[in-house]
């Protein structure tokens, strides 16, 4: 019995040592399996992490990408600046000598009329001193002055001097120099500054598109320019914005596209995305030149052709915002072209595509004058 109780004893030492075994082995099984569904996790969640560090990364180096082309803009507007204001500067003070100069010759001419009054009074005072100091001399000489009384008395008569008349208009007109000079001078100046009724802006143009130094001028280029990528700016076309946007009155502009093969002129809302494939979304409304046709274009309608049959060298673009109308029309000949019609709820945009040839488009200066009013 005792040998048997240690063998069932033995026995059953064996059998949970067994069992502890198998039970360690389905540990370790489990413990690997989780450690490899943990690996997968957090291999998932790195790149994710990874992917997420790329992306500041990349917006890290567009913002000081960003910040260095702030700093050319500041520079270069800056410069512009200078050169306007030394070109008023000029205007003014060529303006200023103009002036002071037909003051001097007023002075001069008023002067000369004073010197030859001057110069004919002295002459006839002249005479008529020595007429005074001969009748003086006459009168010494008791004995002769009756005897050439008559001819002393004569001689009296014919050295009589006019009396001097009032001289008028011999001051300076003040008045001429003087009166209402900054307005005379601000409309003499705006027959040689040009006013333009829309300008581009140029941080919504695409990175192929030159813009003239005043705004006002567009063409395409085969290189393109390292630009912000800004949310504002034109990703997959050539095209730009006019730098002020009109919710309300009517407004026009005339844009000389003289040869440029490709070309499209129009507004587009403040919301429409300006990025990719603008031209299949709403929110803009064209007219253009496109492989040898005109068309009107209203997003995501198809194009329409035009009937147009002359080249168009010159066209106007009028906005009505508050009737709901966009017109074109050839002002070298007032032809028509077309019109769309929608009831605007928002800011728009004057818009311009630009064709991949060497020829601008320019927004032509309009006549300015200035109204006096009560």
């Amino acid at each position: 019995m005792k040998a048997r109780a240690t063998y069932d004893s033995v026995s059953c030492k064996s059998e949970s040592q067994t069992a502890a075994r198998d039970g360690s082995t389905d540990s370790a099984s489990l413990i690997s399996t989780d450690s490899t569904e943990t690996k997968e996790s957090l291999k998932t969640q790195l790149k994710a992490v990874r992917e997420k560090l790329r992306i500041l990364q990349e917006f890290q180096q567009t913002l000081h990408q960003t910040a260095e082309h702030i700093k050319i803009q500041a520079k270069c507007t800056e410069k512009q600046i200078k050169e306007n204001f030394v070109k008023l500067y000029q205007l003014l003070s060529n303006e200023e000598a103009a002036r002071i100069k037909a003051l001097r010759e007023e002075e001069e001419q008023k002067n000369q009329i004073l010197r030859r009054k001057i110069e004919k009074m002295r002459k006839e005072m002249s005479s008529l001193s020595a007429t005074v100091a001969a009748l003086e001399e006459e009168m010494k000489a008791e004995d002769s002055l009756l005897r050439n009384y008559d001819a002393t008395l004569k001689r009296v008569s014919q050295c009589k001097a006019p009396d001097p008349e009032d001289i008028s208009g011999v001051l300076i007109n003040v008045p001429k120099h003087l009166s209402n000079l900054k307005f005379t001078v601000l409309q003499k100046m705006l027959k040689t500054v040009d006013y333009t009724p829309v300008t581009f802006d140029p941080n919504t143009a695409h990175c192929n598109l030159i813009l003239s130094e005043d705004l006002t001028s567009v063409r395409y280029s085969d290189e393109e320019q390292t630009l912000p990528e800004n949310p504002e700016r034109f990703d997959m076309f050539a095209c730009v914005l006019g730098s002020q946007g009109f919710d309300s009155g009517s407004r026009c502009w005339d844009v000389e596209v003289g040869d440029s093969t490709g070309w499209f002129l129009g507004v587009m809302t403040e919301s429409a995305q300006r990025r990719n494939k603008i031209f299949s979304r709403s929110g803009i409304w064209l007219v253009g030149h496109l492989c040898g046709e005109y068309k009107a274009h209203e997003p995501p309608q198809s194009p329409a052709l035009l009937p147009v049959k002359e080249k168009l060298q010159r066209v106007r673009v009028q906005l009505d915002w508050d009737s709901g109308k966009l017109s074109f029309s050839d002002p070298l000949t007032d032809t028509h072209i077309h019109s769309f019609t929608h009831t605007f709820t928002e800011r728009l945009f004057p818009f311009f595509g630009v064709g991949c040839d060497i020829s601008p488009l320019l927004i032509l200066p309009l006549k300015m004058t200035v109204i006096e009013s009560n």
